[in-house]
């Protein structure tokens, strides 16, 4: 009989990254909704900045803050886009952020149903490309810079809209995520 041979755990990376990222770097993970019970998520450096068991992920788009000198958390927010008036306070969210700021966005649920054109356009001149493609309960992420150029290399948005032949979840796309990298500021 062959001697049992276990392979060793596989070490946890920051953000459940299936590799490391370079010491001179952020790791981050940004998951949309995706089901009424899979609830949106932001991760940055390991710490959930968003998320079901924070509480403070809501129907609409998630917004977390990040100041990209020091990696601290300046704000997060969630702007309800299915009820209520709730795109100019997400304009005045967005404009908050100081320069020299990370943004990171996901939708659950609804994300698209009250959102106005001054939304669209604070999302855009951050770099957005999908923004005016929003549908009614369309998964989708995004990530930015304020004050400073990512690298071309990272990806920074992604969508997946809802499509009643297609859906995971009846009614529901599928969740969708981007992550990896970002170069600290050399300092």
């Amino acid at each position: 009989m062959r001697p049992l041979v276990s392979a060793p755990v596989p070490k946890r990376q920051k953000c459940d990254h299936w590799t490391p990222c370079p010491p001179d770097t952020y790791a981050y993970r940004l998951l949309s909704g995706g089901g009424i019970n899979k609830y949106a998520k932001i991760c940055f450096e390991d710490n959930l900045l968003m998320g079901e068991k924070l509480g403070n992920v809501a129907r609409g788009i998630n917004i977390a803050i990040v100041n990209y000198v020091t990696g601290n958390v300046t704000a997060t927010q969630h702007f309800d886009m299915y009820e209520g008036d709730n795109s100019g306070p997400m304009v005045k969210f967005i404009q908050s952020a100081p320069p020299k700021s990370l943004l990171f966005m996901v939708t659950y649920d609804d994300g698209s149903t009250r959102l106005n054109n001054d939304a669209k356009n604070a999302i855009e001149e951050l770099g957005s490309k999908e923004i005016r493609n929003m549908k009614f309960r369309s998964s989708w992420v995004f990530l930015a810079a304020k004050g400073f150029e990512l690298p071309s290399e990272i990806q920074r948005e992604k969508i997946n809209h809802s499509d009643t032949k297609n859906n995971r979840y009846s009614g529901w796309p599928a969740e969708i995520q981007i992550e990896g990298c970002i170069l600290k500021e050399p300092s």
